[in-house]
């Protein structure tokens, strides 16, 4: 721990850390938001479902998009005109009473507009630490993250069922743009300037490093969201034991995080991250009962925040500075597409065996993850004595004659 302590004493890192957390944290609750109000408004699930997957595409979409504007625009000017738009979707949403068609495009508007924070926190840190504390920050990053998956859903349920949806979404309006500018305001944005990629929009996926990340991501979170919608099957939706399973679930990636994050990253690291999800996953098909499906679910999420950890430093390592926001980017889409399809295929096997078949889905994605880590191990940089920083952008210097 003495790592991470001499890493917040670095001037700024605590404070970029709880500003981007902030600014991030509406992403913890925006999918349980809408899907409440727009059944609570519609009366169907499929309309709420139809909006939240406008939602999700959106995001998609825009991930990699709005992070290489970033180089060309700044990323002030790209943070402040994706928080005011995505604010506004929002509010519409919860305010303007509207047709499904219209009710859709407000949900796509919204997440086309999501504010690239973690495209741009990621980027600023190489920035901001000495090259030997990168990776524990990367991991710190990673761990902490488990904050907005544990406060935000718990937040905004009891929000939404016991005051009203619509003080929900405007909630999350004032935490957007709240953290947004806090984050916006901080001094390391105007510090840090991302140079324009001289590459076509998409080369960066050439790498094989940025498409292994972008592929294991997928796999990661949707083998994450398979195993929440299990948990969520097997109690209730209402249930304390499907909240505290969820939560243990998070503290097991936020503690493997700490404990992992200072230990150097081999070409076979990533394999063994996988192999430490894979057994706490398959542990979950032994039983249901909540005490041994808590117990399992914390093994597995042992391994979570150390894979994305090297996921985020194996990318900085292996691309140039101009091209790390948007490689971020891509690997946002991919976990976004993971978790949808995660969850998709998690839903028709909770109707056809029961919730049972949603830890199968996730032990399948987690497998499946695990053979690519062993199978693609040379296309994984070795950073064991070597720093996690991006390659130096170059370009020719005029000199007088």
């Amino acid at each position: 721990m003495s790592g991470y302590r001499d890493l917040l004493r670095t001037p700024g890192v605590g404070r970029i850390i709880a500003a981007q957390l902030a600014a991030r944290f509406p992403g913890g609750m925006v999918a349980l938001a809408v899907l409440l109000h727009v059944e609570h408004t519609h009366h169907s699930y499929g309309a709420a479902g139809t909006v939240l997957a406008a939602v999700s595409i959106g995001q998609a979409v825009a991930g990699p998009v709005t992070s290489r504007w970033m180089g060309r625009w700044g990323m002030r000017r790209v943070l402040a005109l994706t928080t005011l738009v995505t604010s506004a979707a929002i509010a519409a949403l919860a305010l303007v009473p509207a047709p499904l068609p219209v009710t859709i495009l407000f949900g796509l508007i919204a997440g086309l507009a999501s504010p690239p924070v973690q495209s741009a926190v990621r980027t600023i840190y190489p920035k901001m630490v000495n090259a030997s504390q990168l990776t524990a920050l990367y991991s710190l990053d990673a761990s902490l993250q488990e904050i907005i998956w544990i406060a935000g859903p718990v937040l905004i349920t009891f929000v939404s069922t016991q005051i009203s949806t619509v003080v929900g979404l405007v909630m999350i309006v004032g935490f957007t743009i709240a953290g947004g500018t806090w984050f916006i305001l901080s001094p390391e944005l105007g510090r840090v300037r991302i140079p324009r990629s001289r590459r076509s929009f998409g080369r960066v996926l050439r790498g094989p490093t940025v498409v292994l990340t972008t592929v294991l991501g997928f796999l990661l979170i949707g083998a994450c969201a398979a195993a929440e919608a299990g948990v969520v099957a097997s109690f209730g939706e209402g249930a304390v034991e499907s909240g505290f399973i969820l939560a243990v679930f998070a503290v097991g990636s936020f503690v493997g995080g700490l404990a992992f994050g200072n230990l150097p990253m081999s070409p076979w690291s990533m394999a063994r991250r996988y192999a430490i999800i894979a057994v706490g996953m398959g542990l979950t098909l032994v039983s249901l009962d909540a005490w041994w499906l808590g117990g399992s679910l914390v093994i597995a999420g042992l391994g979570i925040a150390p894979v994305l950890a090297m996921s985020f430093a194996i990318t900085s390592a292996s691309v140039k500075f101009s091209e790390t926001a948007e490689a971020y980017g891509w690997i946002n889409t991919g976990q976004l597409i993971g978790a949808a399809l995660g969850s998709a295929i998690a839903g028709f096997m909770i109707d056809g065996i029961g919730p049972r078949g949603a830890m199968m889905t996730a032990l399948g994605f987690i497998v499946l993850g695990l053979i690519v880590a062993i199978v693609c191990v040379r296309g994984f940089p070795d950073l064991r004595g070597r720093d996690a920083s991006p390659i130096p952008d170059t370009e020719p210097v005029q000199t007088l004659p």
